[in-house]
């Protein structure tokens, strides 16, 4: 699997997670949904992204 599928399926994972989480426990998980949306739109005019970071090193092994 290429980083960028590894980092589409770790985006929608955590706001499916801070979704459900949101409307089962607190509101305040909304706020993981938030940042994980402000995340991808920075990365998308950056560049800069942390995941990519960390899965190319976690790749390397």
């Amino acid at each position: 699997m290429s980083i960028e599928n590894m980092i589409r399926v770790l985006a929608g994972t955590m706001i499916l997670i801070s979704l459900a989480l949101g409307l089962t426990v607190s509101p305040y998980w909304f706020i993981l949904t938030g940042f994980v949306g402000l995340n991808l739109l920075q990365s998308a005019f950056t560049g800069f992204c942390p995941a990519e970071m960390i899965f190319r090193k976690l790749k390397k092994g």
